[in-house]
């Protein structure tokens, strides 16, 4: 006899906290906890690289001495006047074309107003209703920890809301032993384009994608070093956390990030935080947040529920902006008072787009490596010199600079800028280490003594002795590899076929028999020569 059928008593949904029967699921139970996405838009502060200050004459060269490149004007003297920095609006215009943004022909400054002890006159200058330039985009590659190679890369493409002209504060230092807070004043009026995004982005690694092109741009146009360390380039970012087709979460503002790896980590860690508190049913609070680096943690600073009130009113000493294209440049006017959107434009380098464009088509590269060869300053140069004066295959050349050559200078602090290393001096080193005249180990010896002397060639030197006496013994090397190439076959070794359809393992198998059958000849060597040899057939 069957079982008699059980009822089952109602029980609550744990996500809309209703009585649901056992047969029946809850729609809202459907969604998952990794349902929940992240939504994440960047303000970006990029100080803009030029002799004199926003509206005074002062230097903004870094590390001055404190206090040493101010003005009257930026240490807000009664009478002064703010007078524009034609250098900074041609920067500005050069980053909205790159950026494919619509410019605006007349824009206008705006004072907000807010109290801070590194703000001399109480506001700052900016622009809010009427900015430089509105819209635009950039595409870029998404760097996950699975990219490949082999695989073509996955792009997103970044909507710009807007490029605005502003004035830097100073800087406040904090001395925590003393219990002071000192004031310099030599970055305050240096002059700021801060570059606001759409909220397309929706983890870490998409932001730093986006901030990795950025860069790019930037540094080949010349418009801002992007130098993080120093303060240039500095990061605001927007996130909240929200389930698809549904309305945007409350919106969380982490200030301040001054490094790549803290603006990933910041955003990774404020999503998961928004996520796990919305599952406990816990409200998002409107606030802004630091990131503590040692932690990992964001940290509270203040609130928004009360938006702070910065009484935005127009700049009365400074008339509207106008820029012009080609058919709007007025009369009388001397081209020193003129900035002309046409003549930018046609003046616009190659951005890095185009460049990866140009390395995949003419040399071969996998879009990765076009990609990393292009972002880091200074190496997309120094890689066409390699590639030019040599016979050095493109794409082992690319692999030893990111490799190797990248990684000895990541540890010793240098930049392709500063080193002396000669780029047909490295494509040699790369040759004779691919013709197996070299181990990876006296390879990398080899490119640490060039980097730290580049007159001094004493091991590369005894390698091209080595190849010299190598070379004579070329044809009895060849003779040997054929011959272990032929035994093989002819041979009926039981696992023939299946090391034929490896070749990594083949050549391996036959490198170790030609070096049995002549212990003169090395391992890399013998291979890189049968690897020719299964090139013939």
């Amino acid at each position: 006899m069957a079982a008699p059928i059980r009822a089952l008593p109602p029980r609550i949904c744990r996500f809309c906290k209703s009585h649901q029967a056992s047969s029946i699921r809850c729609l809202s139970s459907k969604t998952k906890k990794s349902e929940w996405k992240g939504v994440v838009g960047l303000e970006i502060h990029a100080q803009i690289t030029a002799d004199s200050k926003l509206f005074s004459g002062a230097c903004t060269k870094y590390g001055g001495s404190t206090n040493n490149q101010v003005s009257l004007f930026d240490a807000a003297f009664p009478g002064t006047l703010p007078a524009i920095n034609r250098r900074c609006v041609e920067a500005g215009v050069q980053t909205a074309l790159a950026l494919d943004c619509n410019v605006n022909k007349v824009s206008k400054f705006d004072r907000k107003h807010y109290f801070y002890a590194d703000l001399p006159a109480g506001y700052q200058i900016t622009q809010l209703r009427q900015p430089l330039a509105n819209g635009g985009s950039l595409r870029c590659p998404v760097l996950t920890e699975d990219v490949s190679p082999k695989r073509p890369l996955n792009h997103i493409t970044v909507g710009l809301e807007q490029i605005q002209l502003e004035q830097d504060s100073g800087k406040s230092i904090h001395n925590e032993a003393d219990q002071q807070s000192l004031i310099d004043l030599n970055r305050a009026g240096v002059g700021l384009m801060e570059i606001i995004t759409s909220p397309d982005m929706s983890s870490g690694i998409e932001a730093v994608s986006f901030l990795h092109e950025l860069i790019g741009v930037l540094t080949t146009i010349s418009t801002c070093n992007c130098k993080m360390e120093e303060g240039s380039f500095r990061v605001d970012a927007n996130i909240s956390v929200h389930r698809p087709e549904e309305p945007l979460g409350t919106r969380v503002e982490v200030k301040n990030l001054n490094s790549i790896k803290s603006v990933k980590n910041a955003i990774d860690y404020e999503i998961k935080r928004q996520t796990k508190l919305l599952q406990q049913d816990k409200k998002i609070i409107n606030d802004t947040r630091s990131f503590d680096t040692v932690s990992g943690f964001t940290l509270p600073m203040r609130d928004k529920e009360i938006e702070q009130d910065y009484r935005f009113m127009p700049e009365p000493n400074l008339p509207p902006l106008h820029v012009y294209d080609n058919a709007t440049v007025p009369e009388g006017l001397h081209s020193s008072q003129i900035v002309n959107i046409d003549d930018i434009q046609q003046l616009l380098p190659p951005l890095p787009a185009q460049l990866k464009e140009d390395l995949v088509k003419n040399y071969g590269l996998p879009e990765l490596y076009a990609h990393r060869i292009v972002v880091k300053p200074g190496m997309r140069n120094f890689y066409l010199r390699v590639v030019s004066t040599g016979d050095v295959d493109p794409q082992y050349a690319a692999i030893r600079m990111m490799g190797e050559l990248l990684g000895i200078m990541n540890r010793q602090n240098l930049e392709f800028k500063d080193i002396q290393l000669r780029p047909e001096v490295f494509s040699e080193a790369c040759d004779l280490h691919r013709q197996s005249f070299m181990s990876m180990k006296e390879f990398i010896w080899v490119i640490q003594e060039l980097l730290n002397d580049p007159p001094l060639e004493t091991r590369l030197n005894k390698v091209r002795q080595n190849k010299a006496a190598g070379i004579k013994d070329t044809v009895n090397l060849e003779r040997t590899c054929q011959e272990v190439l032929e035994e093989f076959e002819q041979s009926s070794f039981p696992k023939k076929e299946k090391l034929k359809r490896k070749r990594e393992k083949l050549l391996d198998y036959l490198a170790k028999a030609a070096k049995l059958k002549s212990p003169d000849i090395g391992f890399r060597r013998a291979r890189g020569i049968l690897e020719e040899l299964l090139k013939d057939k």
